[in-house]
Formats: structure tokens, sequence, C-alpha cells
């Protein structure tokens, strides 16, 4: 009789990748994204262990919106005081914090738990070129070939 192989925690072996969000959409690089952190495009990939791969995301302000999401799509956070809602649309969010845009993007598409926390950790954006992992010698992951 056979079996499924099922990844245990010890067996995985966690690259590093980089990617370039410059002119890519924001929804493209968000799932291709998610689905290289929770190790969808491994093999043995296992549902409940940690079997992904580290991502770098740099030119993080460059990420494309299409349509009218950069003034229309708007992101809502609460300050917890009465009558504490705030928005602003998206546009202004990739100019003023294009990491935080991208980290909530990606977040949204991982499982919601302590798995997708601890996935969620393996994310790492930068708004320009310049990243601090070189010393974990990244690959670079081209988007438009993994779609």
């Amino acid at each position: 009789m056979r079996t499924t192989y099922m990844a245990k925690p010890g067996e995985i072996e966690h690259k590093w990748y980089i990617i370039d969000a410059a002119g890519v959409p924001l929804g493209r690089l968000a799932s291709v994204t998610a689905s290289v952190l929770r190790g969808k495009n491994k093999p043995t990939y296992t549902p409940h262990v940690d079997s992904g791969d580290h991502v770098i995301i740099i030119n993080a302000s460059k990420v494309a919106l299409t349509g009218h999401k950069a003034k229309d799509k708007m992101h809502y956070h609460h300050t917890q005081y009465i009558g504490g809602i705030k928005q602003e649309s998206f546009g202004m969010l990739r100019e003023e914090k294009p990491a935080k845009l991208i980290e909530q993007s990606v977040k949204g598409m991982l499982p919601h738990g302590t798995l997708g926390r601890k996935i969620a950790k393996k994310l790492h954006v930068y708004a320009g070129e310049e990243h601090k992992n070189d010393a974990q010698k990244p690959e670079v992951l081209d988007i438009n070939n993994l779609i």
C-alpha cells in the first residue's frame, strides 16, 4: 500500500528568492509571493508544515496598480478610539508606506492562524533597490515565468 509523503519540519530546506516589483501588478505579485512563501511551488508541499521559502521584494514603491485603484481603492484602519476610523487611498499608501501595502496584500492571501503568522515573517519588503539580505545569496525569481 502506498502512502502520501508528508514533509516534516526538520527535512525542509528554505531557500531565499528576490523579486523585483517594478511594474508588476499588485495582485499578481501578492499571489505569487504567497504561493512561494507557503511552499506550493515545491513537490514536497505539506499543508500543515512551513515548507516555503524566504522572499525579498525590492522596488515596492514602483508596484503597479491597475485601473483606477490608485485613487478609488481605500485602505481602512481604526485607532481604537470612538470615531477613529481612518482611510487612505492605495496611491497614497504606495507613496508613503509601499512596504506596508505589499505586506498586507500578501498576508491576506496566507492562512489566518499561527502557521500564517509564522510564514509571514519570511517576507522582507524594501521600497527601493537596496536590501540587507546579501549574505543569504538570494536567487532572482522571475514572476512572469511562474504564471
